[in-house]
């Protein structure tokens, strides 16, 4: 058996078809995961918050960091999900909860971590804004 020539099978040779690949990863996502979805809308509505409260740079950087946690544990999450679906036949086992459980539990936590970047860059602000 050739496993060399098995593995090129499946490895695209040109950027332009990696990159269609990715863009067809992130479509598919989006399109079918709900939770990922509410991820975006609150990454959109902080993004016109921060627009709106003139950010800092650093400040911004933190956003971008938090948000961008955030959906690549979202990604991730329905990877490790889709996998152990596949590898399980949708049948319950108790490792296939383990992993989905442990997936969302990184979701979890980098949504926590986005919420305190966001307290301690919005509640300032906001709190002048009101003040002034």
């Amino acid at each position: 058996m050739d496993l060399k020539n098995n593995k090129n099978r499946w490895k695209h040779t040109k950027f332009k078809q990696s990159f269609y690949h990715a863009c067809q990863g992130l479509k598919t996502v989006m399109g079918e995961e709900r939770n990922l979805r509410f991820h975006l809308l609150a990454a959109a509505l902080a993004l016109v918050l921060g627009w709106f409260l003139k950010l800092a740079a650093s400040e911004w950087l933190w956003l971008f960091l938090s948000i961008t946690l955030v959906i690549i544990n979202e990604i991730w999450n329905t990877v490790a999900e889709n996998i152990v679906d596949l590898v399980t036949d949708y049948q319950y086992h108790i490792l296939a909860k383990k992993a989905k459980d442990m997936a969302a539990g990184a979701v979890l936590l980098s949504a926590f971590f986005a919420l305190i970047v966001a307290l301690i860059i919005f509640v300032p602000k906001i709190y002048n804004l009101l003040l002034s």
